[in-house]
Formats: structure tokens, C-alpha cells, sequence
């Protein structure tokens, strides 16, 4: 099978007013998704808030996008359930419906020791009848090392790839420089896209990036600039990504900013599952016109009625991401391979 590359969608979940999965909703952000040139499709990820469905729902969800796909793009479908067996059990269901691999976070509540996430892993890896991609994310998961991914990378066909969203750039640099030489066939994903540029260059195959849920447009056209070497038109791409990122990101509790601008784009989203106090209305609210404001710049949106406020350049510097870049090239050079 091809390797897995391109950016990968980590959608939301579209609710009806009774918080159940809203299908035609889901069905059509799906085929809006695939319409905007997204290279695959990555549902009950930390986006799609799968701890917040049941397992019943989730397969429901990957089963409506599945059928919605008809293979048109690969499904990286999140498989991660509470226990070795279950999750076993979802990777067989998944490998029913023709998705492509399924991704699996790291064991989560219990922080476990690298021999036992690699032990986890294994176990999964010696009896999954479809491909799994590690899925790295030590904020909420124990934290897959770069020894434990050698490893299994080496003793596991069915270990295919690594979706990383710890947005440690040496972490990722490591992991490569480890595995690359002994599985040319594995993938390595990076889930944090205020890094997404640097990412690429360092020799990511492509990314889980929930602002592509949002502007799948400029994350598209984000990795084909990097694959065309035009770095400094992507670089200009990767700011906008960053001033998006941030405001979803950090202006509400995930994923609501996310869901926000989502609805922005013209979908029925729905109240997400997890409960909001007064004030979170309030602020959510606020975050909508914002991310108005900042989605109109582009013509993804219509300003607000009240319009928007004067662009302030604080925050857009080329320093920050160039900063980054230009760290990345000069380790590339220092390497020889650039």
C-alpha cells in the first residue's frame, strides 16, 4: 500500500439539538472536505472529541464517512479504545469498512513507562488485520520515545507511521533520523501546524491538522508549496495558519474554537457534548467574531456586521516562524542535505 502523506482532516462531529450525530450534516462537511483537496480524512481524533462518544458512535462515525469517501480519499480512522482487546476489536471493524490504518494514541489516564507502551503497542501490532499509526500527544497520553518507536518500527510490519503532536521539532528530527534508515516506508506525521512549514522540511510526510477541518484550502496549498520548494510563498501561508491556530487554540477550551469556525464556514455544527458555564457562552461569543474577522481577510467569511477592528501587525512578525525556518535549514545544511 502507499505510504501515508498530505494533511489529513481531524473533523469535528456535526450534533443535532438533541447532541446525537447529526449524518447529512456529517455527510456534507465530508464531501465539503474531499471537495477543497484534503488528501485524507482522520475522524475520532482529540478534534473529533472521541472520549466523548461512545464506542458504538464512534464506529458509527468512521461507518457514515466511509461510505460517504467510497475510497476517494484515504481514512485514517482513530482507534484508540480503553483496553488492548476493544481496541483490537475497532481495528477489525475499521479494516472491515476499507479504511486505509487507523491511528491509536498512546495509553492515556494511566501514565505507563516505555516498556509498557511498548508492550501495548506490540500487542496491537502482532494482531491488527489493518495498518496503525502511533499516535504521539504526551499532554494528555504517556509519551512514546524515540527508542520505542525504533523498535517497533522494527518489529511490526503493521506499524506503518507516527502522528506526533508534541510540536517538538528535535523530537521529530530524532524519531526520523532513528527509523527512516531501517523502514524507508514509514511515515512520520506531525499534528501541530504552527510548526507545519518547519515540520515539512525537516522530512515530515504530512500532518493531522484540525485547521484543515477549517481552511482545508490553505493547508493544502501549504504542503504542495513546500513540495514545489517555494518556501517563501508557504511561509506567508504558515503566518496566517499561526494567527488562525492561536485564536482557536487558545481562546476557548479545545475544540470549541475549532467547532466555532467550522460553523463559520457554513455547517450546522451543534453544541458540543461537553457542558459550558455562563461565561464560556460569553467568551465563545466573542471568539466567533474574531475568527469572522480573521477568516474574512481571506474571503472565507463576511466580516461582521459591526466590522473589524484595524489589522494590528503585533503578533505577525516574520521573526517568530522565520526564526524557525531559518534554524531548520541551517540543521539541514549542516547535515548535508540541503
Amino acid at each position: 500500500m502507499p505510504r501515508l502523506t498530505g494533511i489529513f482532516t481531524p473533523n469535528i462531529v456535526t450534533l443535532d439539538d438533541a447532541g446525537d450525530i447529526n449524518e447529512a450534516e456529517l455527510r456534507r462537511y465530508t464531501e465539503w472536505l474531499i471537495g477543497k483537496g484534503v488528501h485524507g480524512l482522520y475522524p475520532n481524533g482529540s478534534t473529533g472529541e472521541f472520549t466523548r462518544f461512545t464506542p458504538e458512535e464512534r464506529r458509527r462515525i468512521v461507518a457514515i464517512m466511509a461510505d460517504q469517501t467510497r475510497g476517494r480519499v484515504p481514512i485514517l480512522a482513530g482507534a484508540a479504545e480503553a483496553n488492548v482487546k476493544e481496541t483490537i476489536a475497532a481495528c477489525e471493524y475499521y479494516h472491515s469498512l476499507g479504511v486505509r490504518a487507523v491511528a491509536i494514541v498512546s495509553p492515556y489516564y494511566y501514565k505507563l513507562s516505555p516498556a509498557s507502551v511498548y508492550a501495548y503497542f506490540h500487542e496491537i501490532g502482532r494482531n491488527t488485520p489493518i495498518d496503525v499509526t502511533l499516535y504521539n500527544i504526551p499532554m494528555f497520553a504517556s509519551p512514546i520515545d524515540v527508542p520505542t518507536v525504533r523498535r517497533l518500527a522494527e518489529e511490526c510490519p503493521k506499524i506503518v507511521a507516527i502522528k506526533d503532536s508534541s510540536g517538538d521539532l528535535p523530537h521529530m528530527m530524532r524519531m526520523i533520523a532513528a527509523v527512516r534508515p531501517i523502514r524507508p516506508d514509514f511515515s512520520f506525521l506531525t499534528g501541530w501546524e504552527a510548526a507545519l512549514l518547519p515540520m515539512l522540511l525537516i522530512g515530515c510526510d504530512g500532518g493531522t491538522n484540525a485547521t484543515s477541518g477549517v481552511v482545508p484550502e490553505v493547508t493544502r496549498k501549504l504542503y504542495d508549496l513546500v513540495m514545489a520548494g517555494k518556501i517563501d510563498e508557504a511561509r506567508e501561508l504558515q503566518y496566517k495558519l499561526l494567527t488562525l491556530f492561536d485564536a482557536m487554540l487558545y481562546s476557548a477550551d479545545f475544540p470549541e474554537g475549532f467547532r466555532a469556525a467550522v460553523g463559520l464556514r457554513g455547517f450546522r455544527t451543534g453544541v458540543g457534548r461537553q457542558p459550558l458555564a455562563p461565561q464560556q457562552h460569553e467568551q465563545l461569543a466573542a471568539l466567533r467574531n474574531t475568527l469572522q474577522c480573521i477568516l474574512s481577510e481571506s474571503g472565507f467569511a463576511d466580516e461582521p456586521l459591526g466590522g473589524c477592528p484595524p489589522q494590528s501587525s503585533a503578533g505577525t512578525t516574520p521573526a517568530e516562524v522565520g526564526k524557525i525556518v531559518e534554524g531548520v535549514i541551517a540543521e539541514l545544511k549542516r547535515r548535508g542535505i540541503a
